[in-house]
């Protein structure tokens, strides 16, 4: 199914399912989208400029592209960066000119994961958006400023999208649980404080590794006699199956290795152990991390106590 098909698919993933169609339904990013905001007051009068959008997986990136697409007058072809290539733009290209010169029709591009093309796909794009053929979104995980071609990243404005607060994801979780039409309101569901809380936590501000966490707890669960599907904490957990956000190339990779510096750097150490047991579950090369103790030892604490440099060398060797 098109990700922008208005007909709602019952086969799809709950977080597909509950994607907003409209800011009244959309939670989160008051910063960028909420009311009197400069790119809401541009989204609501179909006068959008080339953006990007950046920000962790979850966060309503490509929702915010839907409500465009719902929004804009303009022909709106979302576009995937793993999929398809220049071929594919070129023909979108050639359509939009000819919309433009016979309907004096605009075109939006909506492309996910922009940051998966090379210089040569980004450069293919550049003068057309620098004409005002298409009106290019952009929707990234990684630093457009790294990722995305600099005479492009200048044509375009970057709004970056935060991880979502525990309040939002349960109120996400909330209108899930409530809603008959695209989520699991026909279903009698009892989640608890405690364990909302739990789900909601582990789910690091994703409110799509969230609901999926959720959809596949209740499809799971069998109910009891009266028909009640009741989710513990053991539930979410194996829902949940651990997983971090975390990239050993990417922006989470050094996300997470500063704020383990900063831990270190203000004595707390249980937020470095947090930090470093996240790393290592998630697959990082310890020795990785050897060498930035060493660095910190040697940088950060150096002559306040000579022996930390001694200890960390020492565990790098061994």
């Amino acid at each position: 199914m098109d990700l922008f098909d208005k007909n709602l698919n019952t086969n799809a993933p709950l977080a597909d399912r509950m994607r907003p169609l409209d800011f009244e339904e959309f939670v989160g990013q008051e910063q960028i989208v909420g009311a009197k905001t400069l790119l809401r007051q541009a989204i609501e009068s179909d006068n959008l400029p080339s953006i990007l959008f950046w920000g962790p997986p979850g966060t309503g990136k490509t929702t915010l592209a839907k409500i465009i697409a719902q929004k804009t007058q303009a022909v709106f072809v979302p576009f995937s960066a793993v999929t398809s290539g220049v071929k594919e733009l070129r023909e979108t290209i050639k359509a939009a000119i000819e919309r433009k010169k016979f309907k004096d029709q605009n075109t939006i591009l909506f492309i996910d994961d922009i940051h998966r093309w090379n210089k040569a796909q980004q450069d293919a794009l550049l003068p057309y958006v620098e004409k005002g053929i298409v009106t290019l979104i952009g929707a990234t995980t990684e630093n457009p400023s790294f990722e995305v071609n600099s005479a492009l990243l200048s044509r375009c404005r970057v709004f970056v999208l935060n991880l979502l607060e525990q309040a939002e994801l349960k109120k996400i979780i909330s209108g899930a649980l409530a809603d008959k039409e695209k989520g699991l309101g026909n279903l009698s569901v009892q989640l608890n404080d405690e364990v909302s809380d739990y789900l909601t936590q582990m789910a690091n501000g994703d409110a799509r590794t969230a609901l999926n966490a959720l959809e596949f707890a209740v499809n799971s669960i069998k109910p009891d006699k009266n028909g009640l599907i009741t989710l513990d904490k053991k539930i979410i957990e194996q829902a949940l199956q651990k997983s971090y956000l975390y990239d050993k190339a990417g922006e989470q990779h050094y996300n997470i290795i500063s704020a383990l510096h900063k831990s270190m750097r203000g004595s707390d150490a249980d937020a470095s152990l947090y930090w470093l047991g996240r790393m290592i579950e998630s697959g990082e090369d310890p020795l990785y991390i050897a060498r930035r103790l060493i660095r910190f030892a040697s940088e950060d604490i150096g002559l306040a106590d000579p022996n930390a440099l001694v200890q960390a060398v020492s565990a790098y060797t061994a």
